[in-house]
């Protein structure tokens, strides 16, 4: 019997000549049909299907991504690109963060990383500021002259770095595409094909279908839309507003990331903006942040303007070199962070349907744990389990096993 799971959408009637069949990996040479790698279609083109596609690559698959827009046209194109090696330390995620912190100095290595896409090791400090004051600590560096105290240092070069994230993730892209032999589609999936319990098939808008070994479902908030995923667990949406500023003056802005409680003088509670100057001379503004719905288009996501003029008062406030008249604004945007209920990311095979993966809900890491997402997941569809991290506590099992209320 055959089972189709996939987003509300009218059925389209599938015809054997749209039938799409990937192309086995001609790097590898098989004797048999039972040696031919897998062929893996991995949906979303964010971090963490690029890096799953990426990872899968490197193990022989043939694999084929598909996204529905462009390849880190989201959040991985929109985030700061932070990276911290244990900030997650005594929580589900520290064997996750710690890994994949050293999987992307190893990247850095391979793919040329500072020039690439702007990796680099940093400090990191916590600062609190309140517009009141006017007093700024003489321990700081020199460009962050606005009122700012109590600084702490909470990340050294050796614990904390950065990327461009839209850098990172095109570049390494690109690498699977070259070395690996990766294919990208730009398609928008309708559903899956599910046979006698097993995943058989990807159908994307327009009726095309791709045969597929396994299927990898990296699709972020959009995980929501889909029904084989709603229906196990809740993946929501919280939209976070940033700012891209190019300081005339960038060479004064050192590689420090500030980690601001900030207090308004038209609000009485701390905001926690973040500032990340980049090697590139921009400085990256975020914060602003606040669960939304989770549109059909992610071109349809829009900052809201009065948290975009905050991130501007908050970049002004910190540095004179960050103000009106002393920056350009490069952009101002906003993205979709992908969320569950228990704060977890969801990473494992879908219970009931054999084949088919899930990796989602990595919330403000996602950059961070990209690569070592990709690399378990990558273990997990070719070898069956992953060694490089436990991924029993992100399975989606997990959910089944709750009591209902």
């Amino acid at each position: 019997m055959n089972v189709v799971v996939g987003f509300p959408l009218p059925p389209t009637i599938v015809y054997p000549r749209n039938r799409v069949p990937i192309s086995r990996a001609k790097s590898i040479k098989s004797s048999s049909p039972m040696d031919q790698p897998k062929r893996v279609v991995v949906c979303g083109g964010g971090v963490i299907g690029v890096c799953t596609a990426y990872f899968l690559g490197a193990k022989g698959a043939a694999v084929t991504l598909i996204e529905m827009s462009d390849v880190a046209c989201a959040a991985s194109g929109k985030a700061g690109g932070f990276l911290a090696y244990d900030w997650c330390d005594g929580g589900p995620l520290e064997e996750l963060a710690r890994v994949s912190f050293n999987l992307h100095r190893s990247l850095s290595e391979e793919l040329d990383g500072p020039q690439s896409y702007g990796y680099r090791a940093l400090t990191a400090l916590s600062l609190t500021i309140k517009e009141s004051e006017a007093s700024t600590s003489s321990s700081l560096p020199s460009w962050i002259n606005g009122p700012a105290r109590s600084p702490k240092t909470i990340g050294t070069p050796e614990t904390t770095a950065q990327v461009h994230p839209q850098l990172f993730t095109r570049t390494l892209i690109g690498r699977a595409v070259e070395k690996y032999g990766v294919k990208v589609e730009i398609a928008k999936l309708e559903r899956l094909e599910v046979e006698e319990g097993a995943v058989g098939s990807v159908v994307v808008e327009g009726g095309r279908v791709l045969d597929a070994d396994a299927v990898v479902l990296a699709l972020g908030p959009w995980s929501s839309k889909l029904v084989l995923l709603s229906s196990l667990f809740r993946v929501y949406g919280v939209k976070a507003h940033s700012i891209v500023l190019e300081p005339r003056e960038g060479s004064s802005i050192t590689p420090h990331a500030l980690f601001l409680s900030y207090y308004s003088s038209k609000r009485g509670e701390a905001l926690d903006p973040e500032v990340y100057p980049r090697p590139t001379g921009e400085v990256y503004v975020c914060g602003m942040s606040k669960e939304e719905e989770v549109p059909e288009d992610p071109a349809e996501i829009r900052g809201n303007p009065e948290s975009i003029a905050m991130l501007k008062r908050v970049a002004k406030t910190v540095s004179s070199h960050l103000g009106e008249g002393e920056a350009d604004v490069k952009a101002e945007q906003a993205c979709i962070l992908p969320c569950t209920d228990d704060g977890v990311p969801v990473i494992g095979e879908v219970p009931g349907v054999k084949g088919c993966y899930v990796a989602t809900g990595h919330n403000c890491w996602g950059i961070l744990n990209g690569p070592a997402t990709g690399a378990a997941v990558a273990e997990l569809v070719v070898d069956g389990h992953s060694c490089i991290v436990d991924l029993n506590r992100f399975s989606p099992a997990r959910f089944l096993r709750r009591p209902k209320p």
